[in-house]
């Protein structure tokens, strides 16, 4: 077999240009907004670098199946300049290659569509990939490959003319190449007069440009942020495809946020998971010593030991596994307990009882649940720059920047008291209302760590996140006024954060304080707090103590309050599955009270700091 040159390699990547033809535009269905066009033929040829090259239209040679499963139609192999899609493909007995394509009914596409009607734009290309080609004949010292396999993946719209004078090369490195002597028999276009072209030096443009995509596609996958998610095959993928970088960069970012994620239950069947008793674990933990006790919670013990395992530390008590925690106790099913109680309850699962505890869930704070091992959320940091040229100028390159929000679990602990009689129960009732009990305390832990936590040992919270705006009352604190509202949503809007779920969080008194102040000054036209669920502003506003009232602004120490504006979705809530029950009897003891702890692995991420503003000095006295 000859040995084909390395430049005509597996995976390469090329296009090709065509002229709609006077006939092809009586295809033109304007109801329907479909073109028939050919996009191919046997007998156009191209000379590139490595010889001539003829595309086979024999049906075996041609892979359709990118075509035919809706490819994109575009505007000069531009993937941002999407205006319509490929419906069907066929190659006639004619060994001719022809679309039907559909515009889409954007403005853009609108454009280009009665371009097309008009004659205007009668020029189409393809781009397609090379698998594999024979060398076909020695002809004047050049050597004619027909390529026996290659596959079309988009069809384009093309501003210029084919130019048989220059032709088109590989899109990978766009070096130019001659087209040979034959011509296009599609081609009715009159061909524009031959221009001068230093072969070489567009040549070597070609394989710098090629150099520069190649190290650009290595640095990416190679980053530090990236590694974990192993992008060294679709790197590899990409250079030998000619995958542009932006193309690249979006696959990896497809790739990351698509990557699977190990879970963190134990393979509990629904029985199972109705079976588990809060009430049985915590009275074994408070009574260690009592078989009895002992082996009534045999089950909630072994499941313990898979669930600890699974996290990979050990449980200080009981592990309730993740489960549990997201189950429904339905007491009219017989298999949830309905048989232990005569009432007709429904209590809800526990990660939902602890998101109602907060009132800050109310306002779109995001949660990702059932987490092992520290995770990375990809993010944008930065955007392309868009340029003005000049006629026959190009655009300085610009590339999107990202990082990642990162995520690590940290331990937050929360107390309930229950009396010992309670524990001794087997009623379904009671079983929700200390999964309740539990929810709550530690529900509002989390609260408050998404508000203030200081980061270290606890996540940081929005009020610790650095980079958030900031609205300033005075030197030494300000009582709060309509001004100071609108300033808040003027930070996050001159950020163009103000986006997605809006709303101000703040505490009971600077409720009070805006209920008793008037957006006109004193005395006069509505209330800055007004009634409704939209009470700022036409905003959406939750309250809570756990917005702190004792913060200090110069002589006024412990009497400052905050309010937040911004967009709730932005802060993340990762909660890695079980939770921790311990026990203690001893501290209550003498009243019969037993005092349950619950330790749960909790981190907190604000995506976007500038998403949120804040005023941390408002007075309220």
């Amino acid at each position: 077999m000859t040995k084909l040159p390395d430049d005509l390699r597996a995976g390469a990547n090329a296009t090709r240009h065509f002229t709609l033809r006077a006939e092809d535009r009586q295809g033109i269905d304007v109801d329907a907004r479909t073109v028939t066009l050919a996009f191919s033929s046997e007998t156009r040829a191209v000379v590139r670098s490595w010889g001539v090259e003829i595309l086979d239209h024999a049906a075996k040679s041609i892979r359709l199946s990118r075509l035919k499963s809706g490819a994109p139609l575009l505007v000069n192999h531009d993937t941002n300049d999407h205006v319509g899609v490929i419906e069907s493909v066929q190659i006639g007995a004619d060994r001719v290659a022809r679309a039907v394509v559909r515009f889409g009914k954007s403005a853009r596409a609108g454009e280009v569509f009665q371009d097309v009607i008009d004659g205007i734009r009668p020029n189409v290309s393809v781009g397609y990939l090379i698998h594999a080609a024979v060398l076909e004949s020695e002809k004047d010292g050049q050597s004619v490959y027909r390529i026996t396999d290659w596959e079309p993946y988009e069809i384009t719209l093309a501003s210029i003319p084919a130019d048989i004078t220059v032709g088109v090369g590989r899109s990978a490195d766009k070096t130019p190449t001659k087209e040979p002597a034959m011509s296009n028999p599609e081609t009715t276009a009159a061909t524009p007069a031959a221009t001068a072209v230093n072969v070489d030096a567009v040549r070597a443009s070609g394989a710098d440009a090629e150099r520069k995509r190649t190290a650009d596609i290595l640095a990416i996958s190679g980053a530090e942020a990236y590694k974990r998610f192993d992008l060294a095959d679709l790197a590899g993928e990409a250079i030998r495809n000619g995958m542009s970088v932006d193309e690249f960069r979006s696959k990896a970012m497809d790739k990351m946020t698509q990557a699977p994620k190990q879970t963190a239950e134990i393979g509990l069947t629904r029985t199972e998971v109705q079976k588990f008793s809060f009430l049985r674990a915590m009275n074994f933990l408070a009574n260690p010593h009592d078989a009895a006790a002992r082996n009534a919670a045999g089950f909630e013990i072994e499941c313990s030991r898979a669930a600890s395992q699974k996290q990979g530390r050990a449980a200080q008590g009981i592990m309730v596994p993740f489960e549990v925690l997201r189950r429904d106790l339905n007491v009219t099913t017989a298999t949830a307990g309905g048989h232990t109680v005569e009432t007709d309850l429904r209590s809800q699962d526990f990660i939902e009882l602890l998101r109602n505890a907060q009132v800050i869930s109310g306002m779109g704070v995001q949660y990702l649940t059932g987490l092992v091992g520290n995770i990375a959320i990809p993010r944008q940091t930065g955007g392309a720059t868009h340029y003005w040229v000049a006629e026959s100028g190009s655009p300085s390159e610009s590339q999107p920047a990202f990082d990642q929000v990162t995520m690590s679990p940290k331990t937050v602990g929360a107390m309930t008291d229950i009396s010992r009689r309670m524990l001794l129960q087997s009623s379904l009732d009671v079983e929700g209302f200390v999964q309740r009990e539990l929810a709550t305390t530690l529900g509002l832990a989390i609260q408050s760590a998404i508000i203030t936590g200081g980061g270290a040992e606890e996540p940081t919270g929005v009020l610790a996140t650095v980079g958030i705006g900031s609205v300033t009352g005075g030197t030494n604190g300000l009582a709060p006024t309509w001004d100071h509202i609108v300033d808040l949503e003027s930070a996050v809007s001159v950020a163009n954060a103000d986006v997605g779920t809006l709303g101000y969080l703040t505490n009971a008194k600077i409720r009070g304080k805006l209920k008793k102040t008037f957006v006109d000054g004193p005395g006069t036209g509505e209330r800055v707090w007004q009634n409704g669920n939209t009470p700022l502003n036409g905003y959406r506003a939750a309250v809570t103590n756990a917005v702190p009232s004792n913060l200090d602004k110069g002589t006024s120490s412990d009497v400052c309050s905050a309010i937040i504006f911004g967009n709730w979705a932005d802060v993340l809530v990762g909660m890695w599955g079980g939770l921790d029950l311990l026990v203690d009897p001893y501290t209550q003891g003498a009243s019969g009270t037993v005092r349950i702890r619950t330790l749960q692995d909790v981190d907190i991420a604000i995506r976007h700091a500038l998403s949120f503003a804040a005023m941390t000095d408002a007075l309220t006295a």
